[in-house]
């Protein structure tokens, strides 16, 4: 059996909160308590779970952006919390993040080009020719031209810029990209383009993903398996349509019927 591409094992994090009386220890909060998946190389998982379940917190620990209390994240069969600095900034080629927000997550003061080819500069080793040729490729995988490498983020829509963002991620052509709720800041119309565009770049690249979100009809759209986080533990995890159709959980089940749902129009009165 190959090894998963990455490989979450019983992680856990806790928070130390301000002292709020000087002879008392200061609270804490586990954010994530125990959490372990895998996913395998080319596949998608998607982790659901409402504000405060820890799912933010879960992608700085896969991003390496964050120390676990307890617990290890394997990436190709490498603890990424045990490598030496260096060897961890090489590792970063190979795991990119999109952010959640595309107005907040792209530097206003750059240009496309400088803020796409941002992950080859901080690897080093590429000329600026070299990173404006691959940069202008990354765009044009996104549906963008290479022209716009010239623009600034306000001349695009919320859709073209997250777009950008994605292209940013893709340039170091990763293994893994982790989305934190890609697609949330974006018009309904805008989201169904941004999530069949990552789906055609699974098929084409072979990316893999993480996919964080709140929403069930985003996970179930991208993903081969979800993972439902609450209270910092995966309390049920399974293919989505097994999840949405038959969960065992109350929690998974309270989700699910919190999902808006159409309503057929009225029969005409004559």
């Amino acid at each position: 059996m190959s090894t998963p591409l990455l490989q979450v094992e019983s992680l856990a994090r806790t928070y130390q909160l301000p002292r709020e009386k000087l002879l008392r220890p200061p609270p804490t909060v586990q954010a994530l308590q125990g959490v372990s998946f895998s996913i395998e190389a080319g596949r998608s998982l998607g982790l659901v779970g409402e504000s405060g379940s820890g799912k933010s917190t879960l992608a700085r620990l896969v991003m390496a952006l964050d120390r676990p209390t307890a617990g290890r994240v394997l990436l190709m069969g490498r603890d990424l919390h045990a490598l030496p600095r260096e060897e961890l900034r090489r590792a970063r080629r190979d795991f990119q993040m999109v952010f959640q927000d595309p107005y907040g997550s792209l530097d206003p003061r750059q240009t496309v080009e400088r803020i796409v080819a941002e992950p080859l500069a901080a690897q080093g080793g590429a000329t600026r020719a070299q990173q404006r040729a691959q940069a202008a490729e990354a765009v044009e995988s996104v549906g963008l031209r290479a022209a716009d490498l010239a623009k600034y983020p306000h001349e695009f829509s919320g859709g073209q810029r997250q777009r950008i963002a994605i292209a940013r991620a893709l340039i170091t052509r990763p293994r893994l990209i982790v989305a934190d709720e890609p697609v949330s800041a974006l018009d309904v119309s805008v989201q169904a383009q941004v999530l069949n565009l990552m789906q055609d770049l699974q098929a084409g690249f072979g990316v893999t993903y993480l996919l964080i979100s709140h929403d069930l009809a985003v996970v179930r759209h991208l993903c081969d398996e979800v993972a439902v986080l609450w209270q910092g533990r995966i309390v049920e995890q399974g293919p989505p349509q097994r999840l949405f159709t038959a969960a065992e959980h109350p929690y998974t089940r309270s989700l699910v019927e919190a999902v808006p749902q159409a309503e057929p129009p009225p029969p005409p009165s004559w």
